[in-house]
């Protein structure tokens, strides 16, 4: 695919936003470049966390680097060349297919924008062109690309939702938002509790299954589509449950990528995936954060909440230079007598807006979490339920969707369908 035109990354956030770009497969990638910045680009790239699974080794000398390092030495997955000139460009790819192997996929970064020069790159077996200057989302767009054509199954997006403190009700948004994405936005979907030890999501959706979350990351040997797909308890038509054994049996220490395989299979079955993330810190829940497509992080209005969300807002927008900053909301709003930090300082500190704030309701909320019920579920009319599907839009993508409005005449109505 030609890029015509280059993207300003200061200027294209909201497409930025919502954006989806799979994650690439470990691969080899090789990068000969002829500018500074065009190599400085294509080292951000590889910082990127979709890339994060490849290796990338980048040196300068352009397409006469690259032909003579392979004349003796195997070529990687990906080789992405760079060149200034237009005569050279076809010459030097014929020489570099002479020592290149079979199955390695090349991308060309040039400056001439001219669509007979495309379908000759085409011809000759170039996967992709480029018109520079290119900027590190375009190199990501572009590698990412080669491993997931429109044949592939679609990749799944993964979401992550995370208190800044403990006991903020980050859980509980979490699986309200899942509800939200299963039953008002239709699209298939799965939380994983992530909590093993004290997880609640069995709980809230008044689930009990025997295997969970914990027979995968304690087999990662056996993670594959048919072992996951046993494991899931299904709540709705298109919410799923990978469930938290919520026990104390055993110790629940993780190395960094105890989660990836697990993470990487369901992106594999499933067009959404739920992150209940606990509070705590550590190397897998931090990547398990930056890894995710989109994030949430939760907090209530005082001080130690605006701290750490803080924090944890800088760390990951510094860690995901090439995603929109995670979304926050506010949630437990309105405590009677207790002093809270008004919307407006929260966001003049975290220098941006809530995506909702969410009110002190504890009628509401304790009755569902006592009869493991969903606050749709028993309150359909409440403006908490239409908040929690604000933040599944947000967090998905998604655009309005009109929901069935039942009136007096519904039941009638279905037993004259029926008959």
């Amino acid at each position: 695919m030609i890029s015509y035109a280059q993207q300003n990354m200061d200027g294209d956030q909201v497409a930025m936003a919502d954006e989806h770009i799979a994650p690439a497969p470990r691969v080899s990638v090789q990068a000969f470049c002829e500018t500074v910045e065009t190599a400085a680009a294509v080292q951000a790239a590889g910082e990127d966390r979709r890339l994060g699974k490849a290796h990338l080794k980048i040196q300068m000398g352009g397409m006469a680097a690259a032909i003579e390092a392979y004349r003796t030495a195997p070529t990687p997955n990906v080789i992405v060349l760079e060149t200034e000139g237009r005569g050279d460009i076809l010459g030097g790819l014929d020489q570099l297919a002479a020592v290149c192997d079979a199955g390695t996929r090349v991308v060309v970064i040039g400056r001439v924008n001219d669509v007979t020069l495309y379908r000759e790159l085409v011809r000759r077996g170039v996967s992709d062109y480029l018109i520079a200057p290119v900027a590190p989302l375009d190199m990501v767009r572009s590698i990412c690309g080669l491993f997931s054509t429109p044949e592939t199954k679609a990749v799944g997006r993964i979401v992550a939702i995370v208190g800044a403190k403990g006991g903020v009700g980050a859980s509980t948004i979490a699986h309200n938002v899942a509800w939200a994405i299963a039953r008002d936005l239709a699209l298939d979907s799965v939380v994983a509790d992530l909590d093993l030890a004290f997880g609640t999501a069995g709980l809230d959706y008044n689930q009990d299954p025997p295997q969970g979350i914990a027979d995968a990351v304690f087999s990662p040997d056996r993670v594959d589509t048919a072992f996951l797909d046993r494991l899931l308890s299904k709540c709705t038509d298109h919410l799923n449950l990978l469930a938290a054994p919520a026990t104390l049996d055993r110790v629940y220490d993780f190395g960094t990528e105890a989660f990836d395989a697990i993470f990487d299979t369901l992106r594999t079955t499933m067009p959404c995936i739920v992150l209940d993330v606990p509070h705590q810190w550590s190397g897998w829940t931090r990547r398990a954060l930056i890894g995710a497509d989109d994030i949430l992080i939760v907090a209530a209005p005082d001080l130690a909440n605006l701290r750490n969300a803080k924090n944890m807002y800088d760390m990951l927008k510094a860690a995901r230079p090439n995603d929109r900053p995670p979304l926050y909301c506010l949630n437990q709003v309105g405590v009677p007598k207790r002093p809270e930090i008004n919307t407006g300082e929260f966001a003049k500190a975290i220098e941006s807006q809530p995506i909702v704030s969410i009110p002190f309701e504890p009628q509401i909320f304790g009755s569902a979490a006592n009869n493991g019920q969903m606050i749709a579920e028993i309150a359909a009319n409440n403006r908490i339920t239409e908040m929690f599907l604000q933040i599944a839009q947000r967090l998905t993508g998604r655009g309005e969707t009109k929901k069935n409005r039942s009136s007096f005449l519904s039941p009638l109505l279905g037993k004259l369908r029926a008959k």
